[in-house]
């Protein structure tokens, strides 16, 4: 049994506790600290979170960027993601500075992922969006590759059978 979010070994009772209260198996540190993040976070934002780590993913919770606090960050990725009620899209001020927030992350290299609240309400859909965004992730962080390594001369030399 093991911590989701530090994945230190944690007893049984602890294990116990965690998943009773928590619905997630965490150490009691990271008890503590879910509950000061739920003093900043939705509850749909930390379920996804949750979710998304449970697959594997890196993700960081209510990550300031130096302009905005973002909901979930993939560093590896590249990718903020925000969950979002309906004012989102019901409040035309509101959708304006979402897309302003999306255009500054996207001018630092980051690519804001927007999930409605209404694919977090529910067991089977939030695992399936959480899967679904796993994969997305996936294929990011394999866009990441480091610059220069697929250039117009390494494949010309890989095509005429010259060492790179």
């Amino acid at each position: 049994m093991y911590c989701l979010e530090c994945d230190c070994a944690i007893d049984k009772a602890v294990y116990t506790y965690s998943t009773n209260n928590f619905g997630i198996p965490l150490c009691r540190p990271h008890q503590q600290w879910v509950k000061e993040k739920e003093k900043v976070s939705t509850h749909h934002a930390m379920q996804l979170y949750f979710l998304l780590k449970e697959q594997g993913v890196q993700a960081e919770l209510e990550k300031h960027d130096g302009y905005k606090t973002v909901d979930i960050v993939i560093e590896e990725a590249r990718v903020h993601i925000e969950v979002d009620g309906a004012h989102h899209n019901f409040d035309k001020g509101q959708a304006l500075a979402d897309l302003k927030r999306t255009f500054y992350s996207f001018k630092k290299g980051y690519l804001t992922l927007r999930i409605p609240n209404s694919l977090i309400c529910n067991e089977h859909t939030a695992r399936e969006t959480a899967k679904y965004l796993t994969d997305f992730l996936e294929i990011s962080k394999k866009r990441q590759k480091p610059k220069g390594t697929n250039t117009s001369a390494n494949r010309y030399f890989s095509l005429n059978g010259s060492s790179e």
